[in-house]
């Protein structure tokens, strides 16, 4: 089965490591494209490359002023890896219970053994 483009596809869109940097930087608020790049260590046409990327599968929106264009956060792009991912709550809470469960057990066991 074909990948879905990147361009199309947020998870594609995320697995960039320097993309997910980027959205973490957009969380402190709105940057110019510049500023991105500087922030980052990136090049100016890789941070715009990569913002492109964002801005197609709706993570970021922009705006332009003057000559420059803005980038800001858009975290409702985000609602499918956030239910994707929410789906495995419960299998990591169940096992954490499992686990706290385990522990006390042995902590009980080692109170009986010390009486």
């Amino acid at each position: 089965m074909a990948r879905a483009p990147t361009t199309s596809d947020v998870f594609n869109a995320i697995a960039e490591p320097q993309r997910r940097d980027i959205l973490t930087l957009l969380r402190a608020g709105e940057r110019p494209a510049t500023a991105v790049a500087d922030e980052l260590g990136m090049t100016q046409p890789g941070a715009s490359k990569h913002l492109r990327v964002l801005r197609e599968v709706g993570l970021v929106k922009d705006r332009r002023e003057g000559k420059q264009r803005f980038y800001a956060l858009d975290a409702r792009g985000l609602q499918s890896v956030h239910e994707w991912a929410g789906g495995f709550e419960q299998f990591w809470n169940e096992s954490f219970d499992r686990l706290d469960a385990y522990v006390q057990q042995l902590a009980q066991e080692d109170r009986s053994t010390i009486s």
